[in-house]
């Protein structure tokens, strides 16, 4: 397998904290976004999309969704769970990530490809060139102010999004913490579950890897 990827980025966070408390490795092609090497027409016939993270498997998969590239990871490697561990966990597991993605992530996303200049043009990631609306910058802020409430209320009483254990949904949170300063934005004060939680999944060898 190899991996394509850009350790700075929030989506190749997602899966390198993945594949930490998986504890596998798999060989790495690194494209630097900031120089916009994947644009090249090598990777562009690989992924369209020219997005990262992408998992080319052994059998020649690509797959560019860290949603199913975690997925298939899990088949190969079930052990630690981080998907859920029964139908229940994992229909929430996957609730929650959707949740995060959408109202954490896509929310600073939002902002932060509307604001940057080396966005222009490409205020979506995707084949079709869409110019940047300045608007949706509040916008994304806006709707991260309110993820952070919804979020904090959910984690009251709780170590963990979702069961008792370290999951995907709690990566998804701890990267929407480290994208929001992206943004020059953070976990309101008040926000004290956010904070506990955040404290305790940092302290995890995945997440200081």
């Amino acid at each position: 397998m190899k991996l394509y990827t850009f350790p700075p980025a929030p989506n190749p966070q997602r899966v390198h904290i993945f594949l930490a408390e998986k504890g596998m490795h798999i060989p790495e092609i690194s494209l630097d976004l900031m120089k916009g090497e994947q644009f090249s027409d090598e990777f562009k016939t690989l992924n369209p999309d020219c997005t990262v993270p992408t998992l080319v498997t052994d059998d020649g998969l690509v797959l560019a969704q860290v949603p199913a590239i975690c997925l298939y990871l899990e088949e190969l490697h079930p052990e630690p769970r981080l998907l859920g561990t029964n139908l229940v966990e994992r229909v929430l597991v996957r609730e929650w990530c959707q949740r995060i993605y959408l109202d954490g992530i896509g929310a600073v996303a939002e902002a932060f490809r509307n604001s940057t200049p080396g966005f222009k043009g490409r205020a979506l990631p995707g084949q079709i060139g869409l110019e940047q609306l300045p608007e949706l910058v509040e916008r994304g802020k806006q709707r991260l102010a309110g993820f952070w409430k919804r979020f904090d209320a959910h984690l009251e009483g709780r170590d963990f999004v979702v069961g008792d254990q370290f999951t995907m949904a709690d990566i998804d949170g701890y990267v929407t913490v480290s994208f929001a300063g992206w943004i020059k934005q953070s976990v309101p004060e008040e926000c004290r579950n956010i904070h506990r939680w955040h404290q305790a999944v940092s302290n995890r060898p995945s997440i200081k890897a």
